[in-house]
């Protein structure tokens, strides 16, 4: 029998499943810069992939906090080889404007060169102090969020009254769905494989019961949980479902989940953060353990501004 090959070996059990790094650089940006990283307009630059979902997180709220003059944003190109996430000038992308970086893993390096990990997207860079501040998805969410709004604007995705129960469903989210559709495509044994993908589609469903009786998560408007939510579920169809094997049913068969993301999709600017093209070229053409023959499927056909019918919720 032919072995089974790993995605990513160094992330990988000995029973077969997936099992995600940590997020290596972790500091913080203060809006008193108590932390050495002030809150200043300028100062910060976003390294993402349009393909990615923990960086099209990063994206969203960037764009809801109207931060977009605040911190600059450079796109890597979607394609992703042995040398990791280059910078070139293709359609969606281009060359690092700020460092002349022509791999994201540079940043790595000039900030930690004993850094022998995976490089991921989203980054934080520091033009200042020429570091990584972040390549935590959830951290840039939340400096985004909480102390950069000097900066943009006064929307809160994290009020202090629901801070403890999107804490909660956030980790159950991250877990089963967001982390869980890779869980499954990653396994490389069934046991592992169909552990994650059953309890991907046991939170799906209950999360369709719970949209049955409100507009978004947790209540009339969306929230933080919302939004990691979405780059999940506007992936779904066109890459989980297939490529990840998480083909039970997909999004547009759930009568609440689809409604609900194309009721985010058309939420103030988010459809202009959403690349189809790149998401559906990163993944196909990638990850060749899954797909060796990089065919990048020409479906789904799929109309994410038609009516979404939740307006009554």
């Amino acid at each position: 029998m032919k072995p089974s090959i790993a995605q990513f070996p160094d992330e990988q059990s000995a029973d077969g499943a997936f099992v995600r790094q940590a997020d290596r650089f972790r500091d913080w940006v203060t809006a008193d810069g108590r932390s050495g990283h002030p809150a200043e307009a300028g100062r910060y630059h976003l390294y993402v992939s349009w393909a990615c979902p923990w960086a099209h997180r990063t994206i969203i709220v960037r764009k809801l906090k109207a931060l977009e003059n605040a911190v600059g944003m450079t796109v890597v190109d979607p394609i992703r080889d042995d040398r990791g996430w280059a910078f070139r000038d293709v359609p969606g992308a281009s060359a690092d404007p700020v460092n002349g970086f022509l791999y994201l893993s540079e940043a790595y390096v000039a900030t930690d060169p004993s850094y022998r990990g995976r490089v991921t997207v989203p980054v934080l860079w520091d033009i200042d102090t020429r570091r990584i501040v972040s390549n935590s998805d959830d951290d840039i969410m939340r400096m985004f969020e909480t102390e950069f709004t000097a900066l943009g604007n006064d929307l809160d995705l994290y009020p202090a009254a629901y801070r403890a129960e999107i804490d909660a469903l956030n980790t159950l989210i991250y877990e089963t769905v967001n982390d869980g559709v890779y869980r499954a495509g990653f396994a490389t044994a069934q046991r592992a494989y169909e552990q994650a993908a059953n309890r991907l589609f046991e939170v799906l469903d209950a999360l369709d019961d719970r949209l049955s009786e409100r507009r978004y998560l947790f209540g009339s408007r969306p929230l933080e949980t919302d939004w990691r939510l979405f780059v999940t579920l506007v992936r779904f169809d066109p890459v989980y479902y297939g490529h990840f094997k998480c083909n039970l049913r997909r999004i547009a068969d759930y009568p609440n989940l689809s409604g609900y993301l194309r009721d985010l999709y058309q939420n103030d600017s988010v459809a202009q953060t959403v690349n189809f093209d790149h998401i559906k070229r990163h993944y196909y053409v990638t990850h060749d353990d899954i797909n060796p023959t990089r065919i990048v499927p020409i479906g789904p056909v799929q109309d994410l501004s038609a009516p979404h019918g939740r307006e009554s919720l």
